[in-house]
């Protein structure tokens, strides 16, 4: 995976974004403008949670997005209905794949 030159990425939250970039590359179909990602993804496919998932999510909020991909795993004592962003939770790429472009 190429990164814009200069950016060291260590945070495997980013791993759920790139996924959905080979996937919409691969299927030739876009992901939606206003969508975040944040979440870690396994060998096997499944979407493992990620830290400060709360900060994550008021900070994608903060910034219009309007829905974000998180681990079924990060909902734990998670107060969705305190924000504006709507937050697809996912346990699988599969899942994923399904919820981005059906």
């Amino acid at each position: 995976m190429n990164i814009a030159g200069g950016i060291k990425v260590d945070d495997p939250a980013i791993d759920l974004a790139i996924i959905g970039a080979l996937i919409s590359s691969l299927e030739d179909i876009a992901i939606p403008d206003q969508a975040c990602f944040a979440g870690e993804v396994g060998l096997s496919g499944e979407i493992r949670s990620v830290n400060r998932i709360e900060q994550r999510i008021q900070e994608a909020d903060k910034l219009g997005f309007q829905q974000i991909f998180i681990s079924k795993y990060n909902t734990k004592g998670l107060d969705s209905e305190r924000y504006n962003i709507k937050i697809q939770k996912v346990g699988k790429v599969e899942e994923l794949l399904r919820l981005l472009f059906e």
